[in-house]
């Protein structure tokens, strides 16, 4: 088997690692033939389940790579693609090289076909990520979203834009979207996450109302929510999110760096990290370690070593570092400006790096109740032994 050099051997997270910066081509079939010659598979067929753009790092394609959720960009320049289940890479005369990795693509939920009692289609209200998960972003709009404040990473709003979804979920359509996605497609964990009001709740308070909610109609459902940390004068928002039944919640940080967060998201660095060790510590408490979370993003110019180093300081806290490479999405400022994703090879070392610390603090995204880091898909974490 061959790789991209530099790549970890292990064939899993270098194919994760490879797959989150570069995506995969889709082939098209020859339309101009009634017998085509063509000897890869028709992916825009084959990836039923697709994403396009979102709040964060994200990605529009959801398969299953060795069994676990994946994202990947659809990218009409990157050297992958799949053919006949398997993960392959073409070179620059043309050969294809099988890298070792069985790919599995989700279906189409059942959910989608449905309609809220109130008359908005179910898509529009949560999406199914990888193969079981369902997400939501219950308020679409962020106070942080005016060109000054906004995270370059980020596209909010786009999809809002584009009628993809609606501005405010109610409680009552995501209990009933959650209680189908449970009995039709076997759904087995939710994750909310919310744009950042004005409020010194943060938008907290929204989502413990949709977590009562939802719990009513499917008791066992595990819950992730997410959102900004609240003011420290209303650290109580998180215990309502606790009392409300969320199993675990991500306060996302995105960068440990001060410089990097003043030029990435100069909006959510007026917010200083004194305050997020404050909500991560708080919901240490109120959750237990390994129930809190928070996103690291490679690629945005952090040091590897101080994202690394950030990375055990957060695990030493109880809070999981979920890694994941920056993403370029198509309605982001940095899309615009043309920041480059990062070398896959810089994703692979730092993430095989802090799966080596989380693994030796006995902790695993896996064992998370729900949320991203039990989802994985966007993470090679998981691959890694994370």
């Amino acid at each position: 088997m061959s790789s991209d050099p530099g790549l970890p051997t292990d064939p899993l997270v270098a194919a994760r690692s490879a797959l989150a910066v570069r995506g995969v081509a889709l082939d098209l079939p020859d339309t101009t033939s009634t017998t085509s010659t063509t000897t890869t598979t028709d992916l825009g067929a084959s990836i039923p389940l697709r994403r396009p753009g979102g709040a964060g790092p994200s990605a529009d394609g959801h398969v299953l790579v060795d069994g676990l959720r994946t994202t990947i960009p659809i990218n009409p320049a990157s050297p992958y693609r799949l053919h006949d289940g398997r993960l392959v890479r073409t070179g620059p005369d043309g050969g294809v090289t099988d890298l070792g990795v069985d790919v599995a693509t989700v279906a189409r939920p059942a959910f989608y076909d449905l309609t809220t009692a109130d008359g908005v289609p179910y898509e529009k209200i949560a999406r199914l990520h990888g193969n079981d998960v369902l997400a939501t972003t219950v308020v679409q709009t962020c106070v942080r979203y005016g060109e000054q404040d906004r995270c370059r990473f980020c596209a909010i709003e786009q999809s809002l834009r584009t009628g993809a979804t609606t501005a405010v979920k109610t409680p009552d359509q995501l209990a009933e979207v959650a209680e189908a996605a449970v009995r039709l497609d076997g759904v087995q964990q939710m994750v909310l996450t919310t744009g950042t009001s004005n409020g010194r709740d943060r938008g907290a308070r929204h989502l413990a109302r949709c977590v009562r909610a939802i719990k009513a109609a499917v008791p066992d459902l595990p819950i992730q929510v997410q959102c900004e940390p609240p003011a420290p004068s209303d650290l109580a928002a998180l215990q309502e999110l606790q009392e409300a039944g969320a199993d675990a919640i991500g306060i996302h940080v995105e960068s440990l760096d001060d410089a990097v967060r003043a030029r990435w998201m100069p909006g959510k660095a007026t917010v200083p990290l004194s305050q997020y060790r404050l909500a991560w510590d708080e919901s240490v408490r109120l959750f237990g370690p390994n129930a809190v979370s928070t996103y690291l993003i490679v690629g945005l110019g952090e040091d590897p070593d101080e994202l690394v180093a950030g990375a055990a300081e957060l695990v030493d806290r109880g809070v999981y570092p979920f890694v994941v490479p920056y993403r370029p999405i198509p309605g982001t400022l940095a899309f615009a400006d043309g920041d480059p994703a990062p070398d896959p090879e810089l994703l692979a070392e730092v993430t095989a790096r802090v799966a080596k610390v989380l693994q030796a603090a006995g902790m695993r995204g896996a064992d998370q109740a729900a949320g991203c880091a039990a989802c994985g898909a966007c993470s090679a974490l998981s691959a890694a032994g994370g």
